[in-house]
């Protein structure tokens, strides 16, 4: 059947399910999901009666949607619990779901609306009360989504790094609206990691796990960005750094590292510090090293240049630096406090306002404009 042939089939099932009792809300998102499924069902059995079928599944998916709906409160609830305890919810979705979800014929930002709709189960509504945009914008980005995946062949192999970039990319979405995309990504990866025994899914969840634990001391009462270095350590959920060091130790023990166990492994060295004054930098640039042979990037490196200039002191950290492009992101930011660092203030003051300028969020703008003003006023 033609891409054609099917989209025009969807008004005509939504208006049925909506004669049975659904919200139109709500017969939207069940065919959409009975889409999902035609694209594997369909593959070599297509149905004698396309419009049959996608009634019938669609319906069953709307009930399911009902139901689960008392069911998504309830995860919701405790999900903290989860995080702490390491419980895992009986997987909902089959493993080739989170593989389609991450198909490369979808951007990132589609992957990832696709992967919160189709596999976490959160309804159109949630998914861009999150995104704060409109939800009908979201429904038109799945519903392109869905398309794209029309007729499209899965193979799974090669495909986990893919998968897991997009379970990352939910995660650093973070917090807005209704629902905690760090927490649904952590259950996801929870979920991910029971139907596959991969060193790098484990490496995924222990780093969430890691910088998740340093959530609460992120912001300050007023909301503005609090570094790493000034955070209150004591706020941090010693629970959560606990398992993730265990879930990365048992990973690590399998010798075969990728990048989110490397990644896993600096944020467990920070954790482990009682004070920055303890951080053993020396360790953390030798992962860093690691991280930059698996990845070749050069955000890595910019990184890396950071904990040299802990390390060996700033006037290393800035020989690193020099290696590297200007235009990367943060770049002056680093530039900046290792300038700081090395009593070049009036250099680093400068270099604070122009990494504010290039900023992307208004915490990291604001706190950049704040170390700028700080130096400024202290010259004077």
């Amino acid at each position: 059947m033609t891409d054609e042939a099917l989209r025009e089939l969807v008004p005509a099932v939504i208006s049925v399910l909506c004669r049975r009792g659904a919200d139109f809300a709500a017969a939207e998102d069940a065919v959409q999901e009975a889409l999902v499924e035609s694209i594997t069902a369909w593959a070599n059995d297509p149905p004698r009666d396309p419009k049959g079928w996608l009634v019938t599944v669609a319906w069953r998916k709307f009930l399911d949607l009902v139901r689960s709906e008392a069911a998504r409160a309830r995860r919701e609830e405790r999900s903290e619990s989860l995080a702490e305890s390491g419980a895992v919810p009986a997987a909902e979705d089959s493993l080739e779901l989170y593989f389609l979800c991450a198909h490369p014929a979808l951007s990132p930002s589609s992957a990832v609306a696709l992967t919160l709709r189709a596999v976490g189960g959160l309804t159109t509504r949630q998914i861009a009360a999150a995104y704060l945009v409109p939800e009908a914008t979201m429904a038109q980005r799945i519903t392109r989504a869905k398309r794209s995946l029309a007729g499209k062949r899965l193979n799974r192999n090669g495909d986990l790094a893919s998968v897991l970039r997009v379970l990352y990319l939910v995660f650093n979405e973070g917090y807005s609206g209704d629902v905690d995309l760090a927490a649904e990504a952590i259950r996801l990866t929870r979920q991910l990691r029971v139907m596959s025994n991969h060193a790098e899914v484990a490496g995924l969840l222990a780093l969430m796990l890691l910088h998740h634990a340093r959530r609460p001391a992120r912001f300050a009462a007023d909301g503005s960005l609090v570094p790493l270095a000034d955070q209150d350590r004591s706020m941090w959920d010693t629970v959560a750094i606990a398992e993730g060091v265990e879930i990365l130790q048992t990973a690590l023990a399998r010798d075969d590292v990728g990048e989110f166990q490397a990644q896993a492994a600096i944020a467990a060295l920070h954790a482990d510090a009682l004070c920055v004054e303890e951080t053993d930098w020396t360790q953390i640039v030798d992962w860093y090293d690691e991280l930059a042979r698996i990845t070749d990037s050069p955000v890595v490196r910019l990184n890396r240049a950071v904990a040299v200039g802990e390390a060996d002191g700033p006037l290393a950290g800035l020989a690193e630096l020099a290696h590297l492009d200007e235009n990367l992101p943060r770049y002056f930011a680093v530039e900046a406090h290792l300038r700081e660092r090395a009593g070049e203030v009036d250099a680093a003051a400068a270099l604070y306002s122009r990494a504010a300028a290039a900023a992307t969020n208004t915490a990291e703008r604001d706190h950049l404009t704040l170390q700028a003003a700080r130096l400024n006023s202290s010259r004077s």
